[in-house]
């Protein structure tokens, strides 16, 4: 088997159709990514391994210090049905591509493969993809979208209404980057850099900004609230979320999630991802205590059906050159 990295229209256009007739295509392996994460300055490649495509690999490759690299498979490599043997082989030979090019570690999910080779293989620490996520069916009504959420959710939503909240589409990513500065100093977490906003909005194909505002007065509106999603193969995708403390008990993040909901139905989606929630704890077991608390919390109030992801998966190609690195940086910060 020959590992062949795609470079023709033909080829892409070929690839754009086995992703989104695949069960398990995402946006995170589709061409609209690979637009958005080129924009953002990275190398972004999509390997397969033959024609008609029976596996394939969006990677994004990340160069450090010393022109070593990490290559990453989001929510990848794909196969056909019953082709662990090929992707087993396919993942192997993205491996020994990745090492000819000074590749310190490979990232991949959602496949759990066991290489029968040299490689060390590991569960990543890293939290890129969320541990699970909650699905809402948008073929319904939407009253009975309604009624299939929490009584809170459905309460915060009226509420918001009630408070004179209004929702529209935007292209004022500044405010949304002030809105989410403000999110990220209150929830102490770093956000991503605003570059990133801009390029999600402008450059992934699908993405859509809504911003909640309060009516003051017959010309003045404070926006308070925000929200980053995208549309991809009829899935849409709640990805950023910001809003303003002081006016927290306008509750709207709420309205702004029913808004997004009922935008994504009418552009034809069947399914809304509300993205990352904490992985459900199993029977006889505490719930797990994390940063994923709260955010899983606010989730909860909309329903839908929890879909747990597998974890992702890292294969050290140079240990020891992954450490030395990895120490360094715990020395010089």
């Amino acid at each position: 088997m020959a590992l062949h990295q795609l470079s023709s229209l033909a080829e892409f256009q070929q690839y754009d159709r086995w992703i989104k007739s695949h069960p398990q295509g995402t946006l995170w392996q589709s061409l609209e990514w690979k637009t958005y994460q080129e924009a953002l300055g990275r190398e972004v490649r999509i390997y397969a391994d033959s024609d008609p495509i029976a596996a394939s690999a969006l990677v994004m490759i990340d160069t450090t210090t010393f022109g070593w690299s990490t290559w990453d498979i989001p929510r990848g490599p794909l196969k056909i049905e019953n082709g662990e043997l090929r992707m087993e082989n396919f993942l192997k030979h993205i491996a020994q591509q990745a090492i000819a090019e000074k590749c310190l570690s490979l990232f991949y999910s959602p496949i759990e493969l066991i290489l029968h080779s040299q490689f060390s293989i590991l569960h990543s620490a890293r939290t890129e993809q969320p541990p699970a996520t909650r699905l809402i069916d948008l073929r319904q009504s939407d009253d009975e979208i309604l009624a299939q959420m929490k009584q809170k959710g459905r309460y915060n939503i009226r509420l918001a209404e009630k408070h004179s909240v209004i929702v529209q589409q935007s292209t004022d990513i500044d405010t949304f980057v002030r809105l989410a500065a403000e999110t990220a100093r209150r929830d102490s977490f770093t956000a991503p850099p605003a570059s990133r906003y801009q390029k999600f909005l402008e450059s992934l194909p699908g993405a859509f900004l809504l911003l909640a505002y309060q009516e003051q007065g017959t010309k003045n509106k404070e926006p308070i609230a925000g929200l980053l999603g995208v549309t991809w193969n009829g899935i849409g995708i709640y990805y950023y979320g910001a809003s303003d403390y002081q006016y927290r008990n306008l509750m709207a993040p709420y309205l702004l999630q029913w808004e997004a909901i009922k935008l994504c139905k009418a552009a034809g989606c069947h399914t809304y991802d509300l993205l990352g929630i904490a992985k459900p704890a199993s029977r006889n077991q505490q719930p797990l205590i994390s940063s994923w608390s709260g955010i899983t919390r606010f989730k909860e109030q909309f329903g839908g059906i929890i879909v747990e992801c597998a974890s992702e998966q890292q294969i050290l190609l140079r240990p020891w050159t992954h450490r030395l690195l990895h120490w360094k940086r715990k020395i010089l910060g």
